[in-house]
């Protein structure tokens, strides 16, 4: 690999003192987030981290997670219909053992860093021989990895990564990642509405009034730890309704993660009558607000728009905090393009390690990727911040 090699850590005391150094344009590769995996990461998840070295130096990082789908209590309930339990019972018995290298948790391009510019063959010869090695690995404790996906990459990257050691590897795009990427003349919540049309206008102030009553605070380490319980069953209920699943998080998971993160991770409560009845999460990664995982008591979410509120209130967040973007993520698809955010293509790679099942991969996979169905909304009455372009 032209003087590069790498080398494959289990736990995070093992890593190089520079790490953080090196991850500093991404913190999602930063140490007090990967100690969050380390400590409640979900039960069916194992993850690895991967230096990157030329003549010693430390140069790059990445991860990649196993997961174990016969641990998966399961793949979501939402939608039931014979599709969906063909879906299931192919995972559950041709992809059980599957290796991500990158982060099966979040929707983005954040696999790796590095802290000088490689060019796309060694990128994509890494990562393929990361891939082989902790199938070896796991091959020697007489687990066989069946599928191994290169999860998540803006379009232009894939592009040159697909010139190289992913030449042979079929590339998949699921559906788009919603980005909202907010105008710089934006300085406070008034300038966003004020953008709307009036049809959305319309749309805010309904949103805004059925909220009424509905309190929003940010939660201390100290009230995440006293409503966990609480803000699990919360999430619990939206994972489990979701379309697909590969993973719960474990029960301590907010709580370890606001110890870690500190004041990069934000976790606001919605509360009823002094009732916990909804939160979202928000990390801050550079200019960039990243949204994490979010629950909600169905009723209120029905009877309050509670959902909707919390879009507009990420939003707000982002506009008055000078955020050159949100992460959205790839759910609720139409919604959060009524608020703004926009679609934007993302291609993995995927290969199974069966060599019959590997030479009809394309055929199966487009059988079983659920269809989103959905319609875009143009809020604004012009268009607002041009896409910038996202970098590799």
């Amino acid at each position: 690999m032209k003087g590069l090699t790498f080398k494959i850590y289990n736990h995070i005391k093992e890593l190089p003192n520079n790490w953080d150094d090196v991850a500093v344009s991404n913190v999602f590769l930063q140490t007090h987030y990967l100690e969050v995996l380390e400590k409640s990461a979900p039960t069916n998840m194992q993850c690895f981290y991967i230096g990157i070295f030329e003549n010693q130096e430390l140069i790059g990082v990445s991860l990649a997670q196993y997961l174990d789908l016969n641990k998966l209590e399961s793949f979501g309930e939402r939608d039931k219909c014979f599709k969906t339990f063909i879906r299931n019972f192919i995972f559950k018995n041709f992809a059980s053992h599957t290796l991500f290298i990158g982060n099966n948790m979040i929707t983005g391009q954040n696999g790796y860093a590095f802290s000088k510019v490689i060019d796309f063959e060694q990128i994509s010869q890494i990562l393929m021989e990361s891939a082989k090695e902790i199938t070896t690995y796991f091959k020697n404790k007489k687990i066989k990895i069946h599928l191994v996906s290169f999860k998540d990459f803006y379009e232009h990257c894939s592009v040159e990564l697909k010139k190289f050691s992913l030449s042979n590897t079929y590339e998949f795009n699921t559906q788009p990642n919603m980005i909202f990427y907010l105008d710089k003349k934006w300085k406070n919540k008034e300038d966003y509405i004020a953008s709307f049309s009036k049809k959305y206008r319309d749309q805010y102030k309904r949103a805004h009034k059925k909220f009424d009553g509905i309190v929003v605070k940010e939660l201390t380490f100290e009230e995440v730890v006293l409503h966990e319980e609480t803000i699990y069953d919360l999430y619990h209920y939206v994972a489990k309704n979701a379309p697909f699943n590969t993973f719960f998080l474990a029960k301590n998971h907010f709580s370890t993660m606001k110890k870690q993160c500190q004041n990069h991770f934000l976790i606001f409560g919605y509360f009823l009558k002094d009732k916990l009845v909804g939160f979202h999460t928000i990390l801050l990664n550079g200019t960039v607000l990243e949204t994490y995982f979010l629950g909600y008591d169905s009723q209120v979410q029905k009877e309050n728009m509670l959902y909707l509120n919390m879009l507009y209130n990420m939003t707000e967040y982002g506009i008055e905090n000078g955020f050159e973007k949100i992460i959205f993520g790839r759910t609720a698809l139409e919604i959060k393009s009524s608020i703004g955010a926009i679609p934007v293509n993302m291609s993995g790679f995927i290969y199974h390690n069966n060599k019959l099942i590997n030479k009809y991969i394309e055929y199966i996979f487009k059988k079983l990727e659920p269809e989103a169905e959905w319609q875009m909304r143009h809020p604004f009455k012009e268009v607002g911040c041009l896409r910038l372009e996202d970098g590799c």
